[in-house]
């Protein structure tokens, strides 16, 4: 009897650790976007071998990504993004070959513990779901965040293949942070389930790293926050629960003292004291990814105004360089 739960359960709830039946791989494919991954992508593979079909989808990596890949039997494939929709993910789910209907999205700093792959063994039994939300704990110095709002931290990574998109939250394409779907979720069209046990998830190894991928991140957001100034977010499907959480921070985008509130709220409203040193550090980098995302919509919606000020200060004509070229 399949025991999967159709609602997310309790976080304090413990996974009882199940192993894996006998009967050899798991018919999933397993997708693992890459860019640069070296140090993280080993552990990634380590965590993979349940899986009958591993496919890492790279864009052009200078270091030994494709190498670790091969040495680990997966399949790479290579991406080139033409700074068009759609980006690495959706891309993959729509045009790369694979052995089986059921698609696993992994990332190269998370890693499925056993006790998942083996509910995943059996959530790709039942025939009434089109997906499977996963639960992650993000490690950050050492820690496990179990506040700052980071736990539980539901993302739909199990999907039947044709069943669903990452949604599409801007039409600005090149927004600078990427190649990759970073915010975006998958948004199913059929019923959705909920596993028990947690992948785990090495997202910011170091503070540097933190910085250097919220500043990419940021660029979305203020793109995003643009897009809905300018009435023309979109996104795939009607998933209530997403559809409500992207309302309450259409509405905290209004709110004045957007980094102050940020870490009010995640240090004392989600109780990010309770994950002490980390969690205080934790926060105070989230409230600066906020300032980030703030400044940079404000630097989108003024794009072009400091060279239209020079232009009204300077009295020097402009010259149209093509004409000069065609006269010569």
């Amino acid at each position: 009897m399949n025991q999967v739960s159709l609602t997310p359960p309790s976080p304090a709830a413990p996974a009882a650790p199940a192993p894996l039946a006998a009967r050899g791989k798991v018919p999933v494919s397993v997708i693992v976007p890459t860019l640069n991954e070296s140090k993280n992508l080993p552990r990634c593979l380590d965590h993979l071998t349940w899986a009958d079909e591993v496919v890492v989808i790279d864009s052009n990596s200078r270091d030994d990504t494709p190498k670790i890949a091969a040495a680990y039997g997966a399949r790479v494939v290579n991406f080139t993004w033409n700074k068009h929709w759609p980006k690495k993910r959706n891309w993959a789910l729509e045009h790369v070959p694979l052995k089986h209907e059921w698609v696993l999205m992994v990332d190269a700093d998370e890693w499925i513990m056993p006790e998942l792959a083996a509910e995943i063994a059996q959530a790709i039994t039942d025939t009434t779901r089109v997906g499977f939300y996963l639960n992650r704990r993000f490690i950050f110095m050492g820690r496990w965040l179990r506040h700052c709002g980071y736990y539980p931290s539901w993302n739909l990574r199990l999907l039947k293949r044709g069943h669903g998109h990452f949604e599409r939250l801007t039409s600005v394409e090149d927004t600078g942070s990427g190649d990759n779907e970073i915010h975006e979720h998958i948004v199913a069209d059929g019923p959705v389930g909920y596993l028990k046990a947690d992948m785990l998830h090495l997202a910011f190894p170091t503070i540097d790293v933190f910085i250097e991928k919220h500043n990419r991140y940021s660029n979305w957001e203020a793109a995003v926050q643009l897009a809905g100034a300018q009435g023309r977010a979109r996104g795939f499907g009607d998933n209530a629960s997403l559809n409500r959480r992207r309302r309450l921070k259409r509405w905290s985008r209004l709110l004045p003292f957007r980094p102050t509130l940020q870490f009010l709220y995640s240090y004392i409203l989600q109780r990010g004291f309770l994950d002490g040193r980390p969690g205080l550090i934790f926060c105070r980098l989230l409230a600066t990814y906020e300032f980030l995302s703030v400044i940079k919509y404000q630097e989108m919606r003024q794009k072009g105004q400091d060279e239209l000020t020079s232009q009204r200060l300077s009295p020097v004509p402009a010259k149209d360089w093509k004409q000069a070229l065609d006269t010569k």
